[in-house]
């Protein structure tokens, strides 16, 4: 006999022979007394070491999950894989081959918690991210095994933990011999609302194993049978199953208490189900549902015998505002117990200045609902804050004698006679309101048709603005009055209203209210009254808008030259500088339709020379630039891009500046086509220009550009027939022209000037080989009236651009040539060479100045000096020579040409 076994009695000493030949329970308690003292100890199995790991490795998963620690969730993960498998043939399958719930569950929850955290693993640490990916392999493929199982315990987990628990042995009532008090204790342990699956008794195994539990428990009850003087009796009857009269007998009395055990949990079950949140005398039990954190401590609303007045409720109203911002606050119920004061003070009717008080409490807690200022606000809150902000507005129209305004401090606020005085502002929640709009635009794709059910929210918008400007108008100062007005701009002044146009062309009475009068009468009020830099400067921009869209060239043309923003835009914010760029693209649009095309070509030039129009005008960003920014900036450009029906077509504006290029561009090339110096008006048009010519085989045209690279050969060559059918068809068509207003028009100039450019260029290309020329042979060959032949090469001569002279009775074009002399190409030889000779010597003396007034260290000595002018002037001889042989090269080639020229005239 072992010693442990060893009490120091001699009865126990005698029978010490017969306990060593006994078989080991699982789990036995034993307990021995001295003299002087009792002591216990306990002998686990090896079932119970297993299940403990089991239950560690979960718990550590648990924890690790609540603060998304996943490098030690998958090493957790790997170590119940582990203790799992040791396990296998002890405890976690019995006879039927069930395996536990709650390892079920752990797999599943495991599961649930990779495929939320999938998306966010950018956002993660490197070394979390690799983690992630790892343990998502892992518990896909090891969940493989479990497939069925996690199937069924995802249709009805909470019916799982009910069969569970009634499977369970439960020790409080199958021990005939507990006490009462035991059973009390029993039934308050069970009084929990949620089920803590790795919280799992430890039941006493026997000899020949338990059918009535899924872990092969043993029957729980345990006598532990005591002598008078508190000694224990023989230890084999410990291990001795009792005998028992009749087997059938048994198995009744097994049936009957499993049954009465049943019905027992049922009871406590519905018991649970009614009185969730009744106090036992160690405080109220809280339901708490999954992702939300429990306020530590909730503010009650009124007893039903209280006195409910406007200091009650104010009371109370602070005392959930005090909630606020607190770590453990929770926002959904603070907007919900808000619901619920304000039924209670309606209920009341403790006046419309508690009600308004109290709805701008609500407004401020869903606006700061999103823990993030730059998400956007969820739809059922977006709702809501139309709603509360709708009904305020209501109220103060209906109560003129009511002041909402930040200047009333709190103390001074009035709610029970008028005047009403409430502290708040009503200017900064509308703005707020009008940025969530934004935000809500920006987040949705504006291709769905949720972009568009969003957008139509735009007019409830307008019609807060529009109170709030309309209530500011009688409380407000001017100051927050110009801002309420810049507001309103910012929805009125992209918008294209045909009403200005039929006004202006008299189909439409003049007193109709068109919104070219609203945005004239808004914009000189802020003039007027307005002291900051910035809302002026917002308020010209949008009404340089206006007047373009609406074809007011002049008036938009005048007000951007008196007002000189292209000289001060560069020190505005970024929005200020967004808004000056699409001003100006839709002035060069504008330009573009009334025919003046250098100046929609100076518009445009600047926007298009850069190669970055889209993140000019906020309407995305270029993703070959991406590696030039961060995180940070990119998210900041992002919350600065405009809403998508707000956007300008980039091929239109692309096309509209290539079109005003090539007609400014060809007559200048014809003219100056044998001239060195020719400078480039438009650098992007030459680009595409020469790309072309680089190519060995150009198709026909697919792109918009190619169509005007196309129409640009052809107008070179004086077709303007070619020219005119590259720029205008039935592709061309549907991409850009059928996008203006009165497209018609718009395509009928466009022809117009395309054949008076190509008359231009074709004059320019073939005057050296007439002699004079017929104006009506001109008029026929181009599709032109006389008067319009004779007025562009009227202006030509005028301008010393064609050397000519007109005949009025022939209607001749006489070309005069005026080949230069000996003399005179001799002067304009020495004219270059003086040039050149002054830019080295410009040079010289820029080196020698800059050797002489260097800054610290030492000057050097003069014979230093002398050799670093030395070899400054013989590189400049060099480079003179060089020049001259140039020089003289080119007039060698000239003079050839002339003499060919000469030639082909006899």
């Amino acid at each position: 006999m072992s010693k442990f076994f060893t009490t120091g009695t001699d009865s126990e000493s005698e029978s010490s022979s017969e306990d060593e030949q006994l078989p080991r329970a699982p789990v036995a308690t034993f307990t021995y007394s001295d003299d002087e003292e009792d002591t216990k100890r306990v002998v686990r199995s090896t079932k119970e070491k297993r299940y403990e790991d089991i239950t560690n490795c979960i718990k550590a998963i648990k924890n690790h999950k609540k603060i998304k620690d996943v490098p030690n969730v998958l090493e957790s993960f790997e170590s119940l894989q582990k203790a799992y498998t040791k396990s296998l043939n002890v405890i976690m399958k019995n006879e039927d081959g069930k395996i536990p719930t709650f390892y079920i569950r752990c797999l599943a929850e495991l599961d649930d918690f990779v495929n939320e955290n999938w998306d966010d693993r950018k956002n993660m640490a490197k070394n979390s991210s690799k983690a992630l990916t790892t343990l998502r392999q892992r518990v896909r493929k090891y969940n493989k095994d479990f497939e069925t199982e996690i199937a069924k315990f995802r249709e009805n987990p909470d019916q799982e933990d009910e069969e569970e628990e009634e499977e369970k042995p439960d020790e409080g009532f199958d021990s005939e011999d507990e006490d009462a008090d035991e059973k009390d204790k029993a039934v308050s342990f069970k009084k929990t609302v949620e089920i803590v699956e790795s919280d799992v008794k430890k039941v006493v195994d026997d000899e020949s194993g338990s059918e009535s539990s899924d872990w092969g428990e043993g029957s729980s009850s345990e006598d532990s049978e005591t002598t008078d003087d508190g000694g224990t009796k023989d230890l084999r009857q410990k291990f001795i199953k009792k005998a028992t009269v009749d087997k059938d007998d048994d198995d009744d009395d097994k049936a009957t208490k499993k049954d009465q055990r049943k019905e027992r949990i049922e009871k406590e079950r519905k018991k649970k189900k009614e009185e969730p949140m009744k106090d036992d005398g160690q405080g109220e039990w809280h339901v708490v549902e999954k992702g939300v954190s429990v306020q530590s401590e909730k503010p009650k609303m009124f007893a039903k015998d209280a006195d409910i007045n406007t200091s009650s409720v104010l009371k109370k109203l602070n005392e959930i505002i005090a909630a606020r911002g607190k770590k453990r606050t929770d926002r959904r119920e603070q907007i919900e117990l808000l619901h619920e004061l304000l039924s209670i003070t309606e209920s009341h009717t403790l006046g419309p200045a508690i009600i308004i008080k109290i709805k701008l409490q609500m407004v401020s807690s869903i606006f700061d609902y999103n823990p993030k200022v730059s998400d956007a606000m969820k739809p059922e809150y977006w709702k809501k804050l139309l709603e509360r902000i709708n009904e305020i507005l209501n109220i103060l129209i209906e109560n003129p004698d009511m002041e909402i305004a930040e200047s009333v401090s709190e103390d001074a606020e009035e709610f029970e006679t008028t005047p009403y005085k409430i502290h708040g502002c009503i200017l900064t929640i509308a703005e707020r309101l009008d940025e969530e709009f934004t935000k809500l635009l920006k987040e949705c794709d504006p291709h769905s048709n949720d972009y568009v059910e969003r957008l139509k929210d735009e007019n409830i918008v307008a019609s807060i603005i529009d109170k709030v400007q309309q209530y500011l108008e009688k409380h407000g100062s001017p100051s927050q009055l110009c801002r309420m007005y810049l507001r309103t701009i910012g929805h009125l002044y992209y918008k294209f209203d045909p009403n200005v146009l039929e006004q202006k062309q008299g189909k439409i009475d003049k007193t109709v209210v068109t919104s070219a009068q609203v945005m004239d009468k808004l914009c000189k009020y802020i003039y007027a009254n307005d002291l900051t830099d910035r809302i002026r400067t917002r308020a010209i921009l949008s009404h340089i808008y206006h007047h373009a869209l609406h074809d007011n060239w002049f008036q938009a043309r005048d007000l951007v030259l008196m007002s000189h923003l292209q000289e001060t835009i560069q020190h505005s914010d970024p929005s200020t500088q967004i808004l000056y760029n699409r001003t100006i693209a839709n002035l060069g649009l504008c330009a573009f339709r009334h025919g003046n095309i250098k100046d929609a070509h100076n518009c445009l030039v600047d926007l298009m020379m850069t190669g970055k129009v889209k993140e000019l005008l906020a309407q995305g960003l270029l993703p070959q630039r991406q590696h030039e920014r961060s995180k940070e900036q990119e998210k900041i450009e992002k919350q600065r891009q405009m809403p998508f029906h707000m956007h300008h077509n980039l091929e239109l504006l692309e096309c509209v500046y290539l079109v005003s290029a090539m007609l400014i561009e060809i007559p200048y090339m014809a003219a100056h086509e044998f001239d060195a110096r020719r400078r480039m008006i438009s650098k992007t048009f030459y680009q595409q220009l020469r790309s072309s010519e680089r190519q060995s085989l150009v198709g026909p045209p697919e792109s918009m550009r190619e169509h005007v690279v196309a129409a640009s050969k052809a107008m070179r060559n004086g077709n303007w027939v070619a020219c005119n059918a590259f720029i205008i068809n039935e592709k061309m068509n549907t991409k850009v022209w059928d996008l203006f207003y009165q497209a018609d028009k718009v395509r009928d100039m466009l022809t117009r000037l395309i054949k008076e450019e190509a008359l231009r260029t074709y004059l320019f290309t073939y005057s050296h080989v007439y002699d004079s020329i017929s104006m009506p042979t001109l008029a026929d060959m181009f599709q032109l009236e006389r008067s319009v032949v004779h007025s562009t090469i009227s202006k030509m001569i005028i301008n010393e651009e064609l050397m000519a002279s007109l005949d009025d009775p022939s209607e001749t074009v006489v070309m005069h040539r005026s080949d230069p002399s000996r003399l005179q190409s001799l002067a304009l030889q020495l004219t270059d060479k003086v040039n050149n000779f002054v830019d080295s010597n410009e040079r010289i003396f820029e080196m020698k100045q800059g050797n002489f007034f260097s800054r610290g260290g030492n000057q050097g000595n003069f014979r230093d000096r002398q050799n670093f002018n030395r070899q400054g002037q013989d590189w400049n001889r060099q480079r003179r020579d060089q020049r001259n042989r140039n020089n003289d090269r080119n007039n060698d080639r000239n003079n050839d040409r002339n003499n060919d020229r000469n030639e082909d005239r006899n």
